[in-house]
This record gives C-alpha cells, structure tokens and sequence, in this order.
C-alpha cells in the first residue's frame, strides 16, 4: 500500500501550502468548493488511506473506491471518508461541481466519538446516492460553512461541528429504520463488539503496520481475556456468523484489496495477512473465490 496521506501532504498535493493553523489546539477543519478539472490534466485521486475525516458532496458521473468495493455515482452523492479505510476517485474530469470538507479527529475531541456513526465505521454504508431535492437540502449546509468559517463569531468552530453532524444524521437518516433499532447492549453483545473492534483494528495493511498479529479465534479471546467457547457463542449469538467466518471474511476482503492495489508480490501478501506458506494463502483464496491469487491481480 502507498504510504498514508497525512493533512499536510494533501495540502502540498492540492494547493501548495500548508496552512498556518494545522497544529491548533482545537483540531483542523477546512472547506473547498470543487473546480472544474481539464479532462487533459485529470489525475485519479491515488488509493490511500488519509489521516483525516472527508465529507463530500459531488454532482457528476464519478467511480469511487472504497476498500474492495467500485460504487459508481450517476447523477450525485454524499461522500464519507474516514483515517481506517483506503479510497480513491475515478472520473474526477466529470464533476460538474461539489463541496467538501476535511477535519481532524481532534477537531472533535470532547464532541463525541465519529466512529460510533455507521457512515465512519468499516462495515457502513460511505456513499448515499442523491435526489436533485436531497441535493438542494444538503447544498444550503456546505454554504452555511464557508459563511461561519470566514466570520468572527467566537464560538464558531461549535457551529461548524453542527454542520458536520447535520451531514452526518441526513444521510444516516436515508438508511434502512432497521439498521438503527436499538436493543439492550448484553454480555454476549459486549464481547462481539469488543471482538469486532479487534478485527478491524488490524486493518489496513501497509508499510506502517505490514502484519496481522492475531489470525485465530484463540488469538482473539487470549486478547479479549475470554475463554474461546466463550467468545465464539457470543459471535454466533449476535452475528450468525462463526468466528473463524468472520475472521476469513475479513482477511479476504483485505486480500482482494492488497492484490488490486497494492505492489507487494503475493508471497508478501500472503505472509502479511499471517499464511506461514503462500501454497496455504492460494488454496484459502481458491476456496472463497474459485480463482487464484495471480488471475484475481490480472483480472
């Protein structure tokens, strides 16, 4: 994998300086409005993870990346992007116009944790294709955002915070009812949340964290300090799913992403997502996807 996008190196990338307030003492927070790209100088966005939050409003024809999976935008869309998983933006050439902005996680330091929110979290929905109405009731916000981005009010930045929520619960909102149902939080629900955090807190690969380091359901539990029949009722009973399932479901999810995106040969792919022998890897990646490893790259 590339190495992570900090927020600096993005404002080197995209315009040449670094503003002088990145270190401050109540986070980052900025807003852009997209400009009209020469189909000649068109550069896809490159597939990285980023160090900082994202949310964007694009109007066009666009593709975007978001680990293992291609979602292609026919009119327009709001974006989410967050530090744990790796995008990139196809057909940037076909914005016709767009807001976004970009904030740090300590700009919400003591505002509440972004990664409770399913738009922030591995598993949730990050792109919500929209109506031209939801696309004119989400414009008015970003506006709103440079309007108290440029003032003097003092407690501006709070007001800014509100706005990103307000983004935030609008597309949270065009979800599915069932997806927010809430039930009582029990043991067994603790545990597979506990385990859950666990699995994706080893993801994504790249050159600052090259290796998985814990690949069995006994690996998890020792983590977790649980017995591992206990932790595999807990999956089983909150999930449906064993936890040798999910685990695999995630390593091969990571795996199609390594193979389709990253330059590491498939021996060090292998060994990175803990296959002692890449014959073990290639007959895993066989059995889930009916093709090898090699002809999945190709592909």
């Amino acid at each position: 994998m590339e190495k992570i996008e900090s927020i600096e190196d993005f404002y080197k990338r995209k315009y040449d300086w670094i503003p002088e307030n990145l270190k401050s003492e109540i986070g980052h927070f900025n807003v852009f409005a997209h400009e009209p790209i020469d189909p000649n100088k068109a550069k896809p966005l490159p597939y990285k993870r980023r160090d900082f939050y994202k949310v964007m409003l694009v109007v066009g024809e666009v593709e975007m990346l978001y680990a293992d999976k291609v979602i292609k935008v026919k009119k327009q869309a709001l974006f989410f992007s967050n530090p744990q998983i790796p995008y990139k933006c196809d057909n940037l050439e076909k914005i016709k116009e767009g807001f976004y902005c970009i904030f740090n996680q300590h700009f919400f330091h003591k505002f509440g944790d972004l990664n409770q929110y399913s738009v922030f979290q591995p598993s949730g929905n990050h792109v919500f294709e929209l109506t031209d109405d939801q696309a004119e009731a989400v414009k008015p916000v970003f506006v709103k955002m440079f309007d108290e981005i440029k003032s003097d009010y003092v407690h501006k930045y709070d007001v800014l915070r509100n706005l990103v929520f307000e983004l935030l619960h609008f597309a949270m909102k065009m979800q599915p009812a069932s997806l927010f149902e809430k039930h009582q939080i029990n043991a067994s629900q603790r545990i597979s949340t506990l385990f859950m955090e666990l699995v994706e807190r080893q993801y994504p690969i790249d050159e600052s964290h090259p290796v998985i380091s814990l690949r069995s359901a006994s690996d998890f539990a020792d983590q977790l300090n649980v017995h591992v029949n206990h932790l595999n009722r807990a999956v089983k009973e909150t999930t449906q799913k064993t936890t040798s399932q999910i685990i695999a479901e995630r390593v091969l999810q990571e795996a199609k992403i390594m193979l389709k995106h990253s330059k590491w040969n498939i021996s060090e792919v292998a060994y990175a997502l803990g296959f002692v022998e890449v014959t073990h890897f290639n007959n895993f990646f066989k059995k889930h996807m009916d093709i090898s490893p090699s002809r999945f790259r190709k592909e």
